[in-house]
């Protein structure tokens, strides 16, 4: 372990200024997807999550256009998007479905409006590789602050909202009976969700973001019986590939003589690994054929 440290240290890894804001800015985008990640799965919302994340990219392309700042650009609008999709939808899980697909679909369709804009008016050619699959090497140092904002302010609502998010997710009708609206925890957790996802668009992209969110949290889920469980191994496999992408992407401009990979590229690919040992892991082990235990559902940590 201390050759490895001694390795990076001496390749100039860690003295790298775009190394150390994508450290910092991905360590924020894997905290908060590993924790409003698992909340996404149980309640059923991975389709919701993809839905904001795609749909973020307009308020990235729009942020490029206006020359604000493009964290500013991808929350407002993956909260434009949540609001949407909550009150069009919030009866039935047909219903919020059909209500996500037609904000997906509306956002895209301004996303490539913006994009051309960017393009034809601004002569911003990088601007939908940008927007859309991230380049985390060349996140401004000056964004390292507002990242951590957004993701102390995750933890605050979720730590706030823990127990009744946990519960609706797992039963709503025992939440409404306990005096909890299902529909009010459902919004507020698709905000706090837009949060995790303007950071980690930030990080890897609006397309891409959904990996991020998603992977660890569903890989995590399959092997732990507890929500504090979870939500730990989610952290520990999304710092993991986070980390352990960006420092592939950083080799590769040796691996490939000159020609360096996108982070994100990894990035995804390393959660895409990790879930599918975790499927494996689960089978292997009889974790998905054993039901989940009586403290999921009674919120019990």
């Amino acid at each position: 372990m201390w050759n490895l440290w001694m390795l990076l240290g001496n390749s100039g890894f860690f003295g790298s200024e775009p190394v150390q804001t994508a450290l910092i800015v991905g360590t924020c985008a894997a905290l908060v997807s590993a924790l409003i990640g698992m909340f996404t799965v149980l309640r059923g919302n991975a389709f919701a999550g993809h839905a904001l994340a795609d749909v973020s990219s307009a308020g990235g392309a729009a942020s490029l256009l206006l020359g604000v700042s493009p964290l500013l650009g991808f929350l407002g609008m993956a909260w434009i998007a949540a609001f949407g999709m909550e009150f069009l939808g919030v009866r039935k899980v047909r219903e919020r479905d059909l209500a996500t697909g037609i904000v997906l679909g509306a956002g895209l369709g301004l996303s490539a409006l913006l994009l051309y804009l960017d393009v034809t008016t601004t002569s911003t050619t990088g601007a939908a590789v940008s927007v859309m699959f991230g380049s985390m090497f060349a996140i401004p140092r000056s964004l390292v602050g507002p990242a951590l904002m957004a993701s102390a302010a995750v933890f605050l609502l979720a730590g706030l909202l823990y127990r009744p998010m946990l519960l609706t997710a797992v039963d709503p009708d025992l939440a409404a009976a306990r005096g909890i609206s299902p529909r009010w925890i459902g919004l507020l957790q698709l905000l706090t969700l837009g949060l995790a996802v303007a950071v980690c668009a930030l990080a890897i992209g609006a397309v891409l973001a959904t990996a991020l969110l998603i992977g660890p949290a569903g890989a995590a889920i399959r092997l732990s019986r507890r929500p504090a469980q979870a939500i730990f191994w989610a952290s520990v496999i999304g710092l993991t590939a986070v980390w352990g992408g960006i420092w592939m992407a950083y080799e590769s401009y040796y691996w490939f003589s000159g020609n360096a990979w996108p982070v994100s590229f990894f990035v995804v690919t390393l959660v895409f690994l990790f879930y599918l040992v975790a499927v494996l892991v689960a089978r292997v082990t009889g974790l998905s054929a054993r039901p989940k235990p009586v403290i999921w559902p009674h919120c019990e940590a």
